[in-house]
């Protein structure tokens, strides 16, 4: 009986090498996500220094505030598994790491679809300042709830042995 580090399982892999394997298909996925919410951070930070801000109403500019300290919470947990994989590397632990870099990642696009979708907010307010903009937005958090946790938690559901 081979000793439980080295059971294989699935694909044929011990536990070390499925670690590698979830890994490296871990730091593509947050590679994507990064990309997103830095490029979405950093058009939010710039929005304080443009002369149109200082018109904004109070309920704009708390919507702003909230959005760009989310956005900031986003980056540091999709950041967060680059990290973790630096400080452990070596130690043995990847099965852990790649747990808690996973629980990250997921809490990062969870921060970024909150993020996304004040953004949302913000910007349809300021352009539009019709009454329908929340409705049209928690429209596209329902899209958004679908495309990222609903699809995939079905797919898992439907499609894994028991």
């Amino acid at each position: 009986m081979e000793q439980d580090g080295s059971r294989r399982r699935g694909r044929n892999e011990t536990e070390e090498e499925r670690a590698d394997r979830m890994w490296s298909e871990l730091i593509q996925e947050v590679r994507v996500a990064q990309m997103g919410v830095q490029i979405l951070f950093g058009f939010l930070l710039t929005v304080v220094f443009t002369p149109t801000y200082e018109d904004l109403p109070g309920t704009d500019k708390t919507i702003y505030i909230v959005t760009v300290v989310l956005g900031a919470c986003a980056t540091g947990a999709l950041i967060g598994p680059v990290s973790l994989h630096r400080l452990v590397s070596g130690r043995l632990i990847k099965p852990q790491a790649v747990r808690w870099a996973s629980r990250l990642t997921l809490l990062g696009l969870a921060l970024l679809l909150v993020t996304t979708s004040s953004s949302l907010l913000l910007i349809l307010r300021v352009a539009t300042h019709d009454d329908y903009v929340p409705y049209l937005v928690a429209g596209v958090v329902c899209w958004y709830l679908l495309c990222w946790f609903g699809l995939p938690m079905w797919a898992r559901h439907r499609h894994t042995a028991r």
